[in-house]
């Protein structure tokens, strides 16, 4: 057997940025530890899998290499790339079905692609969970919780001279943890994410981060539409609106490569 694989870099308009997915478009499901194992084989943040429904939309599901994930942006917009660009599609929107939810994909200006995700608003705690502070060596100035653990510092200096302890990070008891502060240059706030207990010890650019992120900012900051800027070794950009309980994400993505799996 033979299966096509793409790898995209998404949140960025040129390679060797922004965050590599791989895709592998499939027109039945693989087992669950076959796409597990390819994923691992593979090595990135996130391997996407996707499959036809007879209506015209689609089934998407996302793999890190040590676990399956119920929500990633970054794999999905490079999911949507690959159709647009290399399979032929050319509907105004592409619908995923996913375990979050219908998840819509459509085309923007300046060539990028818009994400419609579900907007997962953070709230405030106090108490710092065991390894975080050891694992991020740095006291943030504040804690909000949702699906990921946001530290909220004063600075993008700040965010940007982190160099967490994984060994520590690990123990804290969330899918990630996600350092973030006020942006400059243009972005409106800049974030790095760590995810060692999900096989990811830092993800380049992180989609459903944003997802958390955007509506605490929008509050924070009096406005719904938000550049934001995750500033990783590789980093990209998001230009982000909090629209209700949604928020969409813009981005650019490029082809890296394409081929063939040998199963």
């Amino acid at each position: 057997m033979t299966l096509p694989i793409y790898q995209v870099d998404a949140f960025s308009d040129r390679p060797f940025a922004g965050n590599p997915a791989a895709v592998c478009p499939l027109q039945s499901w693989l087992p669950a530890e076959t796409m597990q194992a390819i994923a691992a084989e593979n090595n990135l943040a996130e391997t996407a899998f996707f499959v036809p429904k007879p209506d015209g939309e689609f089934e998407i599901r996302w793999f890190t290499p040590a676990v399956e994930v119920e929500l990633c942006g970054h794999a999905t917009l490079a999911s949507a790339h690959v159709l647009y660009r290399h399979l032929g599609f050319t509907g105004a929107e592409i619908v995923f079905h996913s375990k979050s939810g219908p998840l819509r994909v459509s085309q923007a200006e300046a060539g990028m692609l818009t994400l419609d995700f579900p907007a997962r608003p953070p709230h405030p705690i106090s108490q710092h969970p065991d390894g975080l502070l050891d694992g991020l060596r740095a006291t943030p100035l504040q804690l909000l919780a949702g699906p990921d653990l946001v530290c909220v510092f004063a600075t993008e200096a700040e965010v940007r001279a982190l160099k967490p302890d994984m060994a520590h990070l690990i123990k804290v008891e969330y899918r990630a943890v996600i350092a973030t502060a006020p942006g400059s240059d243009g972005a409106d706030f800049v974030s790095r994410f760590f995810g060692p207990r999900v096989g990811v010890p830092e993800d380049p650019v992180t989609g459903s981060a944003h997802t958390t992120l955007v509506p605490y900012w929008a509050e924070r900051l009096g406005k719904l539409h938000l550049h934001a800027r995750q500033v990783s070794a590789r980093s990209g950009d998001l230009w982000c609106e909090l629209r209700g309980e949604r928020v969409l994400m813009s981005g650019h993505a490029v082809t890296y490569l394409r081929g063939e799996i040998e199963l």
